[in-house]
This record gives structure tokens, C-alpha cells and sequence, in this order.
């Protein structure tokens, strides 16, 4: 038998008082997503193992059969190898988000949403300022 495994990532929310008290996904018009859970079957999964941070990254090796104590190694050769990055057996990737400063403080974790094509010219001058070029790398 095939199943299909829909992953409601990043679904949770909270009540809305504008919305009866409902989240905005019991609020929102979704016919086929209603079908699907009418006739299909749910239930409890733990994903995330004790000790890990819960993000998805994590919860997806585990719904894929990965143990995250095995194979978990962070977020940065995820996105990584999305971008085709050929890491050596050595390499180590770290993921971090350009971020907006303001009075010394974090006014926005994702920098004004701002596209990677546009980001491409902070990322050089990163590059530049980096005390050991061609050790570390910048993408």
C-alpha cells in the first residue's frame, strides 16, 4: 500500500478573537485539505527527540526514518546542499540570516525579507572583510 504524508509544517498558530476564537487554519476556506483529513487517518508522532531544539529540520529526518541523534548535523548542510553545495567530509555549514540592527537591538530576524538577489552585495562585503579567504566561505 502507498501512503502520503502531508506535513502541516509551520501550520500551528493561535486563536484569533476576530476569527470566533479560531486559529486562522480552522478559519480558512480549504475544501480539499478538509477531505483529505475526513478521510484519511491522524495521529501523535513524536519527532523531535529529547534534547533537540524543535524545528522542522529535525522533525523531517525523523517522519523520513532518519535518527536526528545519528544524522542530524544542523540546518546549514540542509541549505546547503538545496544551494548544491558540495561539502568535503571535513566542511562544516552554519546557516545564519541577515538581520536588521537598530539602537543595538534585533529589530528583524530576516533583514526586511530581503531577496538573495539582493543580498548578493553584503554577502561580498562579508566575504572581503573575512580574515582567512579561502578557508571560509560565504554563500
Amino acid at each position: 500500500m502507498k501512503y502520503v504524508v502531508v506535513i502541516g509544517d509551520g501550520m500551528a498558530d493561535y486563536a484569533i478573537p476576530e476569527l470566533g476564537n479560531k486559529t486562522p487554519l480552522q478559519a480558512a476556506y480549504k475544501p480539499n485539505m478538509d477531505k483529505i483529513a475526513a478521510k484519511g487517518r491522524n495521529g501523535l508522532l513524536r519527532t523531535i527527540p529529547k534534547g533537540f531544539s524543535p524545528g522542522s529540520d529535525v522533525a523531517i529526518l525523523s517522519v523520513l526514518g532518519f535518527s536526528p541523534k545519528l544524522f542530524y548535523t544542523g540546518r546549514g548542510a540542509f541549505e546547503a546542499a538545496a544551494r548544491g553545495i558540495q561539502l568535503k567530509y571535513n566542511d562544516v555549514a552554519f546557516r545564519c540570516n541577515l538581520i536588521t540592527e537598530k539602537d543595538g537591538l534585533l529589530a528583524d530576524y530576516s533583514a526586511g525579507h530581503i531577496t538573495s538577489k539582493d543580498s548578493t552585495h553584503l554577502i561580498v562585503a562579508v566575504k572581503k572583510a573575512c580574515e582567512h579567504p579561502g578557508e571560509i566561505e560565504f554563500y
